[in-house]
């Protein structure tokens, strides 16, 4: 159901180092790119993510509340993402593990502060 979401930054070029790094871990790359304005992810693909500078102007701010998770492999893809996120300007939100029986995940945020994480779930539900 969703097509992409999209996330503000103040710095463009910072903020494109630590998504370039997260979406070649995830095989896919950037799809569209403007002076003020990168998305990454495949046309026809899964939900991509994009990144803008504000319309109005004024200086970008994070959604409290506000998450993105982008779906892993596994449980190792879940610990590099988090592992590629804080090498690239990003901070730890919480540590991969488990969190509750089936959904296992690791936390942080980007260079601008958006929230984001990885998982992957498990056991008889998931669709792997």
């Amino acid at each position: 159901m969703i097509g992409y979401v999209t996330l503000g930054t103040s710095d463009l070029a910072r903020a494109a180092t630590f998504y370039d790094a997260i979406a070649a871990e995830m095989g896919t790359g950037r799809m569209m790119e403007l002076d003020t304005f990168i998305a990454w992810g495949a046309p026809g693909g899964g939900a991509g993510i994009g990144l803008t500078k504000p319309f109005d102007g004024q200086p970008a701010s994070v959604g409290n509340g506000v998450m993105v998770a982008l779906e892993a492999k596994d449980r190792d893809q879940v610990h590099r993402l988090h592992d590629i996120a804080l090498a690239n300007g990003g901070t730890d939100e919480g540590a991969p593990g488990p969190r509750g029986e089936t959904f296992y995940a690791g936390y942080f945020r980007d260079p601008d502060g958006n929230k984001l994480n990885a998982f992957v779930m498990e056991g008889p539900h998931s669709a792997q």
